[in-house]
């Protein structure tokens, strides 16, 4: 899937960053980029029309200099930019997350992953922050979802960690492939895995959702995670901003979840619900 970069120059800067940020929320725009000098945006190819900046020119910010840019980011394979600069990363203290050309780590959980063209590979500040949070939770004989997974690294540190019976879901083939292929180079046995989207969840219930994914998806889909998750059981959120925090509790809310906690690392967060 090809992705629109949209860049925003902005003068003055503030309160137009703000503004602008939190109406392209509203819009299919999956994450965002703060930069010097205004917003990067990023969306689906597929999912732009010229008049969602032009209304909200108008409507939003009617007496504010604002230059844009577009640039089209083709689909990459991942992995030959990650064998470009990567270097492996510690969890927790416990685990490292490598590539099948390092060496292996002398530490309790060594996982290998190889991304091919999937995101998830620790270096994300989502990613990172659901991966060390599932270090301090109980896993052992916990049936969880890996929503969106990607490389499927979380459902793969999950089962290092004792949950059973796992499933992971990706809408994207090639993430699907690769989760199989990083179940492999895991030695991971038993995980189910799909292609698809939140419809496949009808009928399944989990103590442990994993949601990492983009505020908008969090939000449209949030009733149907409630419903596969058990009473008492926990969902981690990531792939957003620590701004959008507010939004995604309102949602979880509405849908009989109540916060725990969250944690924050460069402005994105990770937060923890639980179903009442």
């Amino acid at each position: 899937m090809d992705y629109l970069k949209i860049e925003f120059k902005l003068s003055p800067l503030l309160p137009a960053r703000e503004i602008l940020y939190a109406d392209l929320g509203e819009l299919p725009f999956e994450s965002f980029e703060e930069t010097d000098e205004g917003l990067c945006a990023y969306i689906p190819a597929k999912d732009f029309k010229e008049e969602m900046l032009s209304d909200l020119m108008v409507s939003k910010l009617p007496n504010q200099t604002v230059e844009v840019g577009k640039e089209v980011i083709e689909q990459q394979n991942w992995n030959a930019v990650w064998e470009s600069n990567f270097e492996p990363i510690v969890v927790n203290e416990k685990c490292v997350i490598r590539a099948p050309f390092h060496d292996k780590a002398e530490v309790e959980y060594d996982i290998v992953i190889s991304p091919q063209m999937s995101f998830g590979t620790g270096h994300h500040e989502t990613t990172f922050l659901i991966a060390n949070e599932l270090f301090s939770m109980n896993l052992k004989e916990k049936s969880l979802l890996d929503m969106g997974c990607g490389t499927g690294v979380l459902a793969i540190i999950a089962h290092k960690l004792g949950a059973k019976p796992i499933e992971a879901i990706d809408i994207e083939e090639w993430a699907y492939e690769n989760t199989l292929d990083n179940n492999r180079l895991n030695d991971v046995e038993g995980m189910k895995v799909f292609q698809g989207d939140a419809d496949l969840l009808k009928g399944k219930k989990f103590d442990i959702i994993l949601a990492n994914i983009n505020r908008n998806i969090l939000t449209q889909d949030m009733g149907r995670y409630s419903e596969s998750l058990n009473t008492g059981g926990l969902i981690l959120f990531s792939g957003f901003y620590d701004t959008d925090l507010p939004v995604i509790e309102l949602s979880a809310n509405e849908n009989g979840l109540v916060f725990v906690k969250n944690e924050v690392k460069n402005s994105w967060t990770m937060a923890v619900f639980m179903k009442k």
